[in-house]
């Protein structure tokens, strides 16, 4: 049976009294939320503090993002290894903002895959379309793109220890809303993608809907066949916001 996987994308928010006031909120919510698998990504300054906060709850920590390279000079840059240093067990790699905002590409991503993987890192792996990509019809190309990169470059094996967030751009702050159908027929698409390849880790891979879940779409999200937990964006700010969404999933 596949885990069900709430996590919260921080994305560039917070303080370090900010952080704690929400970790506190989430680290008392715990014990009534046993069956789903909780993870909150920081940014980088306050992982540590982040991982100290939630000792002993259960709750997961993980990183944004990560480099490819495993040292060097690249400044500003953070390794794999690093990110183990300080106690991570999860990695984002190639959100969509950090594919059209950092020109990331699809082979750059699959090498932040294969780094996140080396240094024992599960990486969350993003996909998705945009809105001008959907609206012509390219919705699978293009996931399906973004798939098979990774794919070629570490081979299927690898799946059976990663997660999948599908990212619809186009319903991600634009006002526009993705049914519940329309994420699950994604879903189950990029499940037959990853079968053709090996029908055993297609269905143990955990595939997360990031498409603006909220406390009012989580249930109806959570209930598709394919739809196995969220990456959530906006509503992960607000500690009450992602607790009742990860009471969606205990309903």
């Amino acid at each position: 049976m596949r885990p069900t996987i709430v996590a919260g994308n921080w994305k560039m928010h917070g303080s370090f009294a900010e952080n704690l006031d929400r970790l506190t909120a989430l680290v008392a919510a715990a014990p009534a939320l046993a069956h789903v698998q909780m993870i909150v990504f920081p940014t980088f300054p306050y992982l540590v503090s982040a991982r100290s906060a939630l000792a002993g709850c259960g709750i997961e920590v993980g990183a944004q993002t990560v480099s490819e390279y495993a040292q060097g000079a690249y400044t500003g840059e953070v390794s794999a290894q690093m990110l183990r240093d300080v106690q991570c067990s999860h990695v984002i790699v190639g959100h969509s903002e950090r594919r059209s905002l950092f020109a990331e590409s699809n082979a750059q991503v699959a090498a932040k895959f294969m780094a996140a993987q080396q240094a024992g890192l599960v990486p969350v792996l993003c996909v998705g379309e945009s809105l001008t990509e959907r609206e012509n019809g390219a919705t699978e190309a293009v996931v399906f793109a973004q798939l098979d990169a990774v794919i070629e470059a570490v081979g299927i094996g690898a799946f059976a220890r990663c997660i999948i967030a599908y990212e619809p751009v186009w319903a991600i702050g634009t006002g526009l809303t993705a049914t519940p159908e329309q994420a699950q027929a994604v879903h189950s698409a990029i499940r037959q993608r990853l079968a053709k390849h090996s029908e055993s880790i297609a269905q143990r891979v955990a595939i997360l809907y990031g498409g603006s879940v909220k406390p009012d779409n989580a249930s109806a999200l959570f209930a598709q066949a394919d739809i196995d937990g969220g990456l959530v964006g906006g509503a992960s700010l607000q500690a009450q916001d992602f607790i009742q969404i990860c009471s969606a999933v205990e309903k």
